[in-house]
């Protein structure tokens, strides 16, 4: 019986490449114009399932990361250094989301899951973009802290609304940078396959399918690696470092508060390395022994729980956050209930 499931699963992913190649035919095999993912395949009828949690999951992000941005916009008091720079990582949570979500349904519904190249190379600019600001926006926060915590009657001066503009202009243009010469070294291959194993577009997928020599886009990833890791680890470390100094010289009390400022950002620091950990050994490693379930969690990982629990942490840890979500609810609640009596009133006159 199991015999006869698997010769039909294998039957059932040829003839799923077998369509693909037929849509290909009139295509030039060094000019490939469309990709097609094959995990999806593998999925079968649990597409639904993965659907339905894809989309409630792409749901509650675009829920709790929009609260998040409107209070942060609304409140006048929340318009500080550390509160910006968390409207900036609950935005990016939505960019990250929004380049993956919607084609990852569009996938998981479709016949013959196929991106065309723009679209996939787009994604790829997106997904990857999303993950390099993520990280300089981690660093700038911990430096944030960092100033807080040591250098307290200095903080305004320092971390002024001048400064605050450069650095966050800062978190989005130096990846840019990095990453348009990045991708424009993967537009100019040319391509002889059209199979990515994976349930998005990424850009070491793309590479490997190349019919020239890749040693240059190897080692200029590597590159990119270093500039994009290496310098915000450092700034990461060096701020965390300087913090544990200061508040081992500290009172119980003061120590107190800055382990309470801290807890948020080392919390969402942690959750993201780790997700990017996993995310880095399923490109680099061959992980198709692994149980098709732990694949999908560890390519994913790094997009689906950044952004979903990002805004948790914050809107709960940080008080200032966490009273201003309650009062807009609570407004909103009581303006909603004042609307419905006014309604039941002239209906009644």
């Amino acid at each position: 019986m199991v015999l006869v499931d698997g010769t039909q699963k294998e039957m059932e992913k040829e003839r799923f490449l077998l369509v693909h190649q037929h849509q290909l035919t009139m295509e030039n095999s060094s000019h490939i114009t469309t990709f097609l993912f094959t995990i999806y395949e593998e999925i079968g009828y649990l597409r639904y399932l993965y659907f339905t949690a894809a989309l409630l999951g792409y749901l509650v992000i675009l829920f709790v990361n929009i609260v998040l941005i409107t209070v942060i916009i609304r409140e006048r008091s929340l318009h500080e250094p550390m509160y910006i720079f968390v409207c900036n990582l609950a935005l990016n949570g939505l960019y990250g989301s929004s380049a993956f979500y919607p084609r990852l349904m569009h996938s998981l519904l479709a016949d013959t899951p196929t991106i065309s190249r723009f679209g996939c190379l787009l994604q790829i600019f997106c997904i990857h973009t999303y993950g390099m600001f993520e990280f300089s926006i981690l660093s700038v926060m911990a430096y944030d802290r960092y100033v807080s915590i040591c250098n307290p009657l200095r903080y305004s001066s320092i971390m002024s609304p001048r400064k605050v503009a450069g650095l966050t202009a800062f978190v989005y243009l130096y990846p840019i940078c990095i990453f348009i010469i990045h991708i424009s070294l993967t537009i100019r291959l040319p391509l002889c396959g059209s199979v990515i194993e994976k349930l998005y577009c990424d850009n070491w997928s793309v590479v490997k399918l190349s019919c020239v020599d890749i040693s240059v886009n190897s080692v200029f990833g590597l590159c990119v690696t270093v500039l994009v890791m290496i310098p915000q680890l450092i700034v990461v470390a060096y701020s965390y470092i300087k913090i544990i100094t200061v508040c081992l010289k500290a009172s119980k009390e003061a120590r107190g508060k800055a382990v309470q400022t801290c807890v948020p950002h080392l919390v969402t620091l942690t959750n993201y390395y780790i997700a990017t950990f996993f995310e880095v050994l399923h490109q680099r490693f061959d992980t198709k022994n692994l149980p098709l379930v732990l694949r999908i969690i560890m390519s994913v990982d790094f997009l689906l729980l950044p952004p979903l629990l990002n805004p948790i942490i914050y809107g709960v840890k940080i008080q200032a956050i966490r009273k201003r979500v309650i009062q807009m609810f609570k407004s909103s609640k009581a303006n909603s209930i004042s609307g419905a009596q006014k309604k039941m009133v002239s209906v009644l006159q």
